[in-house]
């Protein structure tokens, strides 16, 4: 453990239940290896649960309610028990968080569950700044970083503060704050699908602002956001990289 580190807001044994993003789970992996080593490092006892699965959020978007209310279910089944649910997605968080209880207004006894299960799920960061009290995990990265904000992570949660402040503590990195960093980057899920001509007007604003600031990495929370933003800089031939901030906070802790 870093010596910097106190726990400030929990004394209890630290017991954490993974909650591992689709879009992660199948395309990235190496986030949620990231976010284990950082964890244990802090002392955590980890579970993952094998048979969990989608979160809903794509059947609710889309309009249906039932699929989604399926996928909800087996969610807090899953996940009921846990002691404390950390996800490496603020809009995979948001969802369980904002709309579970929603979903189930018709529905007491299973609203009653959706609230419970709600109040136990954090995104990444804000479960190490807010719950933790960590916003030092003595990680090294000598590159320079800026930081896009993810919408559902910062306009759902108000999760803003808590992945600066982790990134303006590893040493060896240049944070720089890009232009418009909490623009959307035109992802949001079907959103990118259904009206692609102006997400990809959103993704070359976005692209244009990383390009500006002259980072060498876009660090962010989400992804979903990654993936798309990767895809844009690799179409323009640029050289910037994209990073799940649990990967930049791995780095350097043994």
């Amino acid at each position: 453990m870093h010596p910097d580190i106190q726990f400030k807001k929990t004394t209890d044994p630290l017991h954490v239940t993974l909650f591992i993003q689709c879009l992660v789970d199948g395309f990235c992996p190496e986030v949620g290896d990231a976010m284990v080593h950082i964890l244990e490092s802090l002392g955590a006892r980890i579970d993952c649960p094998p048979t969990q699965t989608c979160c809903g959020q794509p059947a609710y978007n889309a309009g249906y309610r039932k699929e989604a209310r399926r996928a909800a279910r087996h969610f807090i089944e899953v996940f009921e028990n846990a002691s404390w649910i950390v996800c490496p997605s603020g809009s995979c968080t948001h969802m369980v968080r904002e709309y579970y209880p929603l979903l189930f207004e018709a529905e007491p006894q299973w609203r009653r569950r959706a609230v419970q299960v709600s109040r136990k799920v954090f995104e990444f960061t804000e479960f190490l700044v807010d719950v933790l009290g960590v916003d030092d995990l003595g990680a090294r990265y000598a590159r320079r970083i800026t930081y896009h904000d993810s919408c559902h992570l910062l306009r759902g949660l108000g999760v803003r503060e808590q992945p600066r402040r982790l990134l303006r503590n590893v040493r060896g990195a240049e944070f720089v704050e890009m232009t418009a960093a909490d623009r959307c980057c035109g992802f949001g899920g079907t959103f990118a699908v259904k009206y692609a001509d102006i997400s990809t007007a959103m993704l070359e604003d976005k692209v244009r602002f990383i390009e500006a600031s002259g980072a060498d990495v876009v660090v962010g929370c989400d992804t979903g956001c990654l993936l798309n933003i990767r895809g844009m800089l690799k179409r323009r031939g640029l050289a910037a990289e994209t990073m799940h901030i649990a990967q930049l906070l791995s780095a350097g802790i043994v």
